[in-house]
């Protein structure tokens, strides 16, 4: 099989995908939109009194899934790695046959194209690490100066009592 077969299989396996992604965002925001449109002839069903137990959930657990998160599984990464992979085959296949050295205008063309919104992908997941580490790094310096804090309120506190310790003693002393 040729490389230029290859890459075909490859471009039309990658559009059913994406159209199959396109549906499921288009069936998702269209159920989110019908969720609150009564139906016509029904009649209303009597609302029951469902008692839930709360469970402790962290924030992002009860966000549930957004369309940011099906957009970066979904397009994003397979994006990335398709960009990566191919511009690993073109490699790997240029070095063992002259017949992609001779057609490489074509497929750093190809790698280019897909860079492009790679590249971009990268950098915005780059940056939403970095201020994660931000985030964490400034969250730190809060928790090290609140024990900083802690500990000087501690040893004043200490401070104070033996003094005041003290005082007393002399009190008790001179009464004597």
């Amino acid at each position: 099989m040729e490389l230029i077969d290859i890459l075909t299989l490859l471009g039309i396996i990658m559009a059913g995908v994406s159209l199959v992604v396109v549906l499921i965002v288009f069936l998702k925001f269209t159920r989110q939109a019908l969720k609150g449109v009564p139906h016509i002839n029904r009649q209303p069903i009597p609302k029951r009194k469902i008692i839930k137990k709360e469970i402790p959930m962290s924030k992002e657990a009860r966000e549930g899934v957004t369309f940011n998160d099906i957009f970066m599984f979904m397009i994003a990464v397979p994006l990335v790695l398709l960009w990566v992979g191919f511009a690993g085959f073109v490699i790997h296949t240029g070095l063992n046959n002259s017949a992609v050295l001779e057609n490489i205008e074509a497929y750093t063309t190809l790698i280019a194209i897909l860079g492009g919104p790679a590249l971009l992908i990268i950098k915005d997941a780059l940056d939403v690490w970095k201020q994660e580490q931000a985030e964490k790094t400034a969250f730190y310096k809060v928790k090290a100066q609140s024990v900083i804090d802690y500990n000087d309120t501690v040893l004043k506190q200490a401070q104070d009592i033996e003094s005041k310790a003290q005082e007393q003693e002399h009190k008790m002393e001179s009464k004597k």
